[in-house]
């Protein structure tokens, strides 16, 4: 599984933010559910239409990023 299976980019959804797999679900907004302490258990269980990869797939997008990697994603 690579992030961009998962991170998608649509100037018509979310302001064109990295959101996943095209739902209205930005990376940020999994990474601050991550910050907050919640595991991957607890927002798979909050948040059904979420899965395991898409957390992982934000995780590596975000390492990416402050790798200063290139990152393509295809809109």
């Amino acid at each position: 599984m690579k992030y961009s299976d998962r991170i998608t980019i649509n100037p018509n959804i979310c302001h064109g933010k990295p959101c996943i797999r095209g739902m209205r679900w930005p990376v940020e907004v999994v990474l601050d559910m991550l910050m907050s302490e919640m595991t991957v258990a607890e927002i798979l269980e909050d948040h059904p239409e979420l899965e395991k990869e898409d957390i992982q797939a934000s995780l590596e997008y975000a390492k990416l990023l402050v790798s200063g990697q290139s990152i393509s994603i295809a809109a």
